[in-house]
Formats: C-alpha cells, structure tokens, sequence
C-alpha cells in the first residue's frame, strides 16, 4: 500500500492501488436472538475485533428519523452548517480530525452523550425546534446503548465472567464518557479517474473506547485490517449494526480481544452517512486487565485511568498505536 497526494484535492492523502469493488464476505453475523450469541460474538472479538449484528432492538423509527435530519443538515450550504462550529470538540467539523494535523475526506457532528448540548444552531439551520433535533438524538442514541450494553453483556456471559454488567456498567454510569459521531463524506467526482487510487475518507484508526456501535447508508467506504496485514472492503449493510472492539476492551481482556484498526475510504459517485456510537467509561474509571480473566497470566499493561488515556489519544495522529505507551515492559 502507497499514500500519496495529487493535486487539484488539496493534498488529501490518497490510497493507491486499493480497490474497493471486491468485497470481504467473512465478516462475523451475529444474530442477537439465537441463543448461541453469546459465543459467537467472544469468537468474532477474537478473531476480528469486529462484527455486524442482526434483529436488534433499536426501533426502525429511530434510525430513519434521525438520518433523515442529518441529511438535511449536511445537505445545507457550507456557510450555513459552519455556523454550529467549530468542533471544540463538540459541534460540527470539516475536514480537520483533530488537533493534530489529520484530514480527511468528511464533514461531520460531534455530541456528548451524557451532558447538556446546545441544539439550537443545528435547528436554527434545519429550521426546526431545537427539541425536535434533541428527541431525535436522545431517543436513538439510548437505543443503541441499551443494544451496546446487552452486546457487553452477553460478552461477558461467553468469557464467564461475573456479574455479568462488568462492562455494561460502565456505558449506564451516569459519568460515562460516551459521545455520538454523525460523519458525512461527500462523493468525489475527481478521483474517479485515477482508477487505482482511493481518497481518505478517514484515515486508518483504531477506536480508544469499549465498544463502538455504526450504523451507515448503503454506500461502500469501510475497510478494516486483518491480521495478516491485508486490507479489507466490508459490504455495506444499511440494514445491521457493526460493532468495534475498542482499545479499552482491549486492556480489559488483557489482549485477548483486539481493538480493530479500521479507515473510511470517499466514494466517488455517492455519498457516505455513518453514524457512531463510542461507549467509553467514566473519566475516573481505572482500566485493567479483569483478574478473573487472568488465570495466572501476567499483566500486559499497566493500569491507567480512561481520563490518562483518552489525554495521551489526543496527543497522538490517528495512525498512532496508542496502547504502546500503556504496555508493560517484559522482564529481562
């Protein structure tokens, strides 16, 4: 794999030689009604780190009511949608992923979960009631958690662990530290001819929370690595749920789920509409391997709070192996 620049795209990292019309087909199906779930998804965590589940809980409804807002509000003029930014951290961005010098290919709404946001510029810019956009949000977002926690719960029912909200309790904490992420990739007529290139939608990552919920239209642009170091297409699937083992869960099972290095690459002819959720812990919450997953193997990282590590993140650019820092050192 090459990264380069062309002109004429404002330098935004390309992907060469990837091609995105063969898709990976071994992606983990969970169905969340059948009762061997349980041990499906602790296998897929495994061996991917990643899954899609099936017959959910999350109404319909909820998904196409707020989709249909973002739409709307991405589908606004620049001038318009950048009155309800910028993202500092929260609000709307462009372009610029973070603060360390990450671009990509995307527009997108940053929201806190568990605090007050100010939803007035986004429904002033709809031209809506600000509690139209904050019912839309709220009742979406608990769904999806409450599907994130019976997910950890069933993860923890197939490693026997108990009791069996060891990580779910985390996410119902009313100090969880999660946030809700809406990013829109606009189609990109001008990579369409460089047949064997890709432009960086969002640039190769792996997510620093517990679990991470998307759910995205029916556009390509996922790509996630596999542990032979291949780069992979995931289908899209407008109709399911795919789930990120994040790099707390990682610690937590002292390595033995492994978060999954994931990127978005833009489309040149369609739209791409993602929304996330990011389930992470207090900020206080001590991170660890769980002792009674150890059975009297050592540590593989010192114990940090989610406050250290979500700080040392934000220092970091996106391709950064974040943990490395939190990995103890083998004894000689």
């Amino acid at each position: 794999m090459v990264v380069l620049t062309k002109p004429g795209i404002d330098h935004f990292p390309i992907v060469k030689n990837c091609k995105l019309s063969s898709f990976f087909n071994g992606v983990p199906l969970i169905d969340l009604s059948k009762p061997n779930s349980k041990n499906l998804i602790v296998k897929a965590c495994e061996e991917f780190g990643f899954f899609k589940v099936i017959n959910h809980s999350v109404p319909t409804e909820f998904i196409t009511k707020l989709e249909s807002e973002a739409i709307k509000f991405f589908s606004s003029p620049l001038s318009e949608k950048q009155k309800a930014g910028p993202a500092d951290p929260f609000g709307y961005g462009n372009k610029k992923i973070g603060p360390n010098g990450d671009v990509g290919w995307v527009e997108y709404i940053l929201l806190s979960t568990n605090s007050e946001f100010n939803y007035h510029k986004f429904a002033s810019i709809l031209g809506v009631n600000p509690e139209t956009i904050r019912a839309a949000v709220n009742d979406y977002v608990s769904a999806v958690k409450k599907m994130a926690c019976e997910i950890l719960e069933m993860l923890a029912e197939g490693l026997n662990i108990h009791p069996r909200n060891v990580f779910s309790k985390l996410l119902m904490d009313e100090k969880s530290d999660s946030v809700f992420r809406l990013n829109h990739y606009p189609p990109c007529p001008e990579i369409q001819q460089f047949s064997d290139n890709n432009l960086i939608g969002f640039g190769e990552h792996t997510d620093p929370q517990i679990i991470s919920v998307l759910r995205s239209n029916n556009t390509s642009g996922l790509q996630i690595l596999l542990k032979n170091g291949h780069w992979i297409s995931v289908p899209p699937d407008p109709n399911s749920f795919f789930i990120n083992v994040g790099d707390s869960l990682q610690v937590m099972t002292n390595g033995r789920f492994k978060s999954v290095r994931h990127r978005v690459l833009a489309n040149s002819v369609k739209s791409r509409l993602s929304m996330i959720y990011f389930g992470g812990p207090p900020l206080s919450e001590k991170i660890a391997p769980l002792a009674s997953l150890m059975e009297g193997e050592e540590s593989l990282y010192e114990e940090f709070t989610w406050f250290e590590y979500k700080k040392s993140a934000y220092k970091t650019r996106l391709a950064d192996n974040r943990l490395v820092l939190f990995e103890k050192v083998a004894a000689s």
